[in-house]
């Protein structure tokens, strides 16, 4: 009975915590800049005018293209029930590990690039094939990270993972730095985030999540809208629980829980805080040099991957 309410927690808190994510990085970004900052509740209103505006769909537009939102949001919540964030308690990470989890992502990927380029604009079909471009390779990198985890913990679950580091000594993993560095690399291109992509921009040349949903509208672009924030609330979730897994609650003690949720929102302040001074620091790259970017990402997790096969000789 604890793992179901630990696991229903997890997920009405990704639902609720994912948008203030986003917004409290722009608040942030907004201060760096000196600028007036928006306000912290603005992505609640912002999907509250979606889901009360109508949507309009293509004529020529198949089911897919209303089936997709719904499929992308739904991959990007289960991406979130996985990913030991309160409790290690979850039914559903008895179930899915961490290839799986980057299945989660690729199959949303999928999903929303056939939906892009179903209507037949140039721009859906540009972002459809740079989105696709990223994923060839991100997803490599971003899985032997998860593998230099799990070469430590001997088990590709998440939930041993977070249990074998949470509680060992406070040691130093030469590989996990290097691990670490991929990840950051990784989480910025797959969540359209500078120097890959920019959120915030609308020009032809360099838009590539931006270009997928220019023909959604209404309830459909707010499930996508809300999937983009769980989309990074999940990556934020993914690096906290292998680089910094202290405070969350054990399966044996549910009561933790109530001390591992303000740890939770406090790591994930200083995470967007940081977020936002990367993105301001950085300029946004050419689209050409994004291969060489997420190539480097790769070869810096097959870095630490051997790093720590040959320290563990």
């Amino acid at each position: 009975m604890t793992g179901v309410i630990s696991q229903l927690l997890e997920i009405l808190l990704a639902l609720a915590l994912a948008p203030l994510l986003s917004g409290w990085s722009r608040q942030c970004s907004a201060w760096l800049l000196n600028r007036k900052a928006p306000s912290l509740l603005l992505p609640y209103r912002t999907l509250h005018k979606l889901f009360n505006k109508e949507s309009i769909v293509a004529t020529h537009a198949s089911p897919l293209f209303r089936a997709a939102p719904y499929l992308v949001f739904g991959c990007m919540l289960l991406a979130c029930a996985i990913i030991p964030t309160l409790s290690t308690d979850l039914p559903l990470a008895q179930a899915a590990d961490a290839i799986a989890l980057v299945g989660l992502f690729a199959l949303a990927r999928v999903f929303i690039s056939l939906a892009a380029m179903d209507v037949g604009t140039a721009f859906g079909s540009m972002g459809a094939r740079r989105e696709m471009l990223i994923g060839f390779l991100a997803e490599p990198a971003l899985l032997m990270v998860l593998f230099s985890a799990s070469l430590i913990c001997q088990s590709t679950s998440l939930v041993t993972i977070v249990e074998t580091l949470a509680h060992r000594e406070l040691a130093i993993y030469p590989g996990l730095a290097f691990a670490a560095v991929a990840f950051i690399m990784v989480s910025l291109a797959e969540n359209a985030r500078v120097p890959v992509d920019n959120p915030n921009t609308h020009l032809e040349l360099t838009m590539i999540h931006e270009a997928l949903i220019l023909e959604y509208s209404g309830r459909h672009l707010a499930l996508l809208e809300w999937a983009a924030s769980l989309k990074l609330f999940a990556y934020s979730c993914i690096g906290l629980a292998l680089f910094f897994p202290w405070g969350v609650a054990e399966a044996q003690a549910p009561l933790a829980m109530l001390l591992a949720l303000p740890m939770l929102v406090f790591k994930l302040a200083i995470g967007g805080a940081l977020l936002a001074l990367f993105e301001t620091m950085s300029a946004k790259m050419r689209i050409f040099r994004v291969p060489e970017f997420l190539a480097s990402a790769f070869l810096l997790a097959v870095i630490g991957l051997l790093v720590h096969l040959l320290l563990a000789r």
